[in-house]
């Protein structure tokens, strides 16, 4: 046996004979402990999909009646947050339950780099530990079939979804994005079908509403002759891509209730970070404005909520009830944890786990221990190098470049306009000390000065040198 293979055995092996630990007070009694039967789970991962871009959660211009009916059938999280503002460091928070600073990719795969810049940021890595336990892994242990389809961004040869505790894998082409919707949707009901009497685990994770913008010719059409509200940004080719993918959610949800399994299958609908504000000219397309993330402040790339805050929709009969919300902050690290409690396992010894299970929530039983979610992600985007800590209602955000403080009260200025950190330096001082022993207590790689900062060439993008 390989050292993967050892480290994986093992630690599976002494997770399956642990009790799970119930984290909120009372006790409660393990999720399957009621039915006997572990429920089936569809995870739908979308692309770039911002806060606000669906009807349920405020979009004015874009139909979504069936990721509404989703949401009128379980609950809607308002605060529910991706572990960074782009893909793949939030992917991997979801696969291995762990910060991305602690699993050392922090930036998209494979990243870029500004090398005239006043810091140089920290290597990305380039994949998904072979020693980390997924949650793909976990679950096959438990007994369920696994199925990753879509989006993996993940790392390339030897690092993908079947060597990752999938049974079956479906991957699609970089930049394809509407036009593979049908296709993921098509595999994923086939592969309902195949597995429709033993307990599943598919993970949907879409390209789409990831530019480049493609749609149907019709949606585009009904979306250019649509009124548009008064306020906002409505791009009608990116609403059209909406709808396109709220339909295909449409028809896993049918076939969850045509083979009547709608009643013991868990979905949860999620995004891997911010909606994007403007396309910049790549993949093909022209500059153009996409979306906005409105009433949230900026987009994809940034610490702020319109980077961060994410739409979460969680279904689950006898279990959620229909047409709740929850506005307790919770993050993509936590689903890992949730899993586990769910199915009756606990992880690996070897792997500590950042999440909590936020099973309490969905019962409506408690709430959660912990009082702090933090972000790490030093690389410029669409901003500058920086972290972030939430910590009840307020937010900081420290800008590594300069030390910069911005502090915000979320429950009173959901769009970051008021900047506190003047007005209450003990409280800027007291978040940002707690930002900076979470960054040592998961390693996380700081960005450092740059002897060959050039201002004049600052915005040049290459790519970087690999050591």
């Amino acid at each position: 046996m390989n050292r993967r293979g050892f480290l994986k055995a093992a630690g599976l092996g002494a997770a399956s004979l642990v009790v799970p630990n119930c984290t909120a007070a009372p006790r409660r009694r393990s999720a399957t402990s009621r039915t006997h039967q572990k429920p089936n789970i569809v995870f739908i991962l979308i692309d770039d999909m911002g806060w606000p871009d669906v009807a349920c959660y405020g979009s004015k211009f874009h139909e979504t009646p069936n990721v509404d009916r989703l949401a009128s059938q379980g609950m809607k999280f308002s605060d529910a947050y991706a572990a960074c503002p782009v893909c793949s460091p939030t992917r991997a928070s979801i696969m291995a339950g762990q910060y991305p600073a602690r699993i050392g990719i922090t930036d998209f795969i494979p990243g870029h780099w500004r090398p005239y810049e006043k810091l140089i940021v920290p290597e990305n890595r380039l994949e998904l530990p072979l020693e980390s336990v997924t949650i793909g892994e976990a679950l096959k242990e438990q007994g369920y079939a696994t199925c990753y389809i879509g989006k993996w961004h993940l790392g390339d040869k030897g690092y993908s979804p079947d060597k990752q505790g999938f049974d079956k894998f479906v991957l699609g082409v970089k930049n394809q994005n509407d036009k593979q919707v049908s296709g993921f949707t098509d595999e994923a009901i086939k592969f309902i079908e195949e597995k429709k009497q033993e307990p599943f685990f598919l993970y949907l994770s879409h390209h789409s509403v990831h530019i480049k913008l493609e749609a149907p010719e019709e949606l585009v059409n009904k979306y250019k002759k649509k009124p548009k509200p008064p306020a906002g940004v409505n791009n009608p080719v990116y609403a059209a891509m909406v709808e396109h993918l709220d339909t295909h959610t449409g028809r896993i949800l049918k076939k969850l209730d045509d083979l009547d399994l709608a009643e013991r299958t868990i979905v949860i609908f999620f995004s891997d970070n911010g909606g994007l504000r403007e396309a910049y000219g790549g993949y093909g397309g022209p500059r153009q404005i996409v979306s906005t993330n409105a009433p949230l402040r900026d987009e994809k790339g940034t610490l702020y909520e319109g980077g961060i805050r994410e739409p979460l929709i969680v279904r689950w009969p006898g279990v959620v009830k229909s047409g709740t919300e929850c506005n307790i902050p919770v993050t993509s690290v936590d689903f890992y944890p949730t899993f586990l409690e769910i199915v009756g396992a606990k992880g690996s010894p070897n792997q500590p786990l950042d999440g909590e299970s936020i099973l309490p929530l969905l019962r409506q039983t408690g709430t959660l221990d912990r009082d702090a979610i933090y972000w790490h992600y030093p690389h410029y985007h669409h901003s500058r190098p920086a972290g972030a800590i939430r910590e009840g209602d307020y937010k900081l955000i420290e800008f590594y470049e300069d030390g910069r403080l911005e502090l915000y009260d979320l429950a009173n200025d959901i769009g970051e306009e008021k900047n506190f950190a003047t007005e209450m330096p003990q409280k800027a001082a007291q978040l940002q000390q707690k930002l900076a022993r979470w960054r040592r207590s998961v390693k996380a790689k700081m960005p450092t000065v740059n002897p060959d900062y050039d201002p004049a060439r600052a915005d040049e993008w290459k790519p970087r040198p690999r050591r």
